[in-house]
């Protein structure tokens, strides 16, 4: 029991780490509070990100191209996020459909802090899942407020909002999230998406 509460509170450092260095505003540092954190230990998607990074090597991918970085999901049960991190983030999963077609490819989070279109308030809690991601080739492309939806671009893995470096301090909370998205999609060449892209797996729910 010791070593598992030893384990678990290293799993929870390194867990708060990961989402510390991943904050937008460094304001953030001292407005979260995490409690506890658990593995996700799903061999199937580990296996899979593996073959995806194997797969990208093969047709010539760099390796800036091929590291994996982390990026984040908010729920606010935990069944919600749980569920998740059995499926896997599936297609249709979204809200979002600025960068691309909801229905072709996931949505997540780059920053730890803006999980949410809508501000947090004091008091408010949740379950922060992080996820292993591997982005591929990524192309910038323009915001599409339309509803006919930006397709994902062939020879590309992901999708980020231009000026993302940039994210104004004015900005309101939903455009920052917007702005701050990955979406990541996985296409055959006969076009079809992948229900489940392989290069996002989720890897601590805290």
């Amino acid at each position: 029991l010791h070593q598992e509460s030893e384990e678990s509170s290293s799993l929870l450092q390194t867990a708060i780490s990961v989402l510390r260095s991943s904050y937008l505003d460094s304001t953030s540092q001292g407005g979260f509070q995490y409690s506890q954190a658990d593995l996700v230990e799903n061999n199937v998607f580990l296996s899979e990100l593996q073959a995806f990074a194997r797969a990208k090597e093969a047709a010539g991918y760099s390796q800036e191209e091929l590291e994996e970085t982390f990026a984040f999901l908010l729920f606010d049960n935990e069944e919600e996020a749980r569920a998740t991190c059995q499926t896997g983030l599936r297609v249709n999963s979204s809200s979002i459909s600025t960068l691309g077609d909801p229905a072709k490819g996931v949505y997540i989070s780059k920053h730890a802090d803006c999980l949410h279109p809508r501000p947090w308030y004091h008091g408010k809690s949740g379950y922060i899942v992080i996820c292993k991601l591997i982005k591929g080739k990524v192309k910038v492309v323009s915001e599409n407020h339309t509803t006919s939806y930006t397709c994902p671009s062939p020879g590309y893995d992901c999708h980020v909002a231009v000026n993302r470096t940039s994210i104004p301090a004015e900005a309101s909370p939903c455009q920052a999230f917007r702005q701050s998205q990955y979406y990541v999609y996985e296409v055959s060449d006969g076009g079809g998406a992948a229900e489940r892209p392989r290069q996002v797996c989720p890897y601590i729910i805290i």
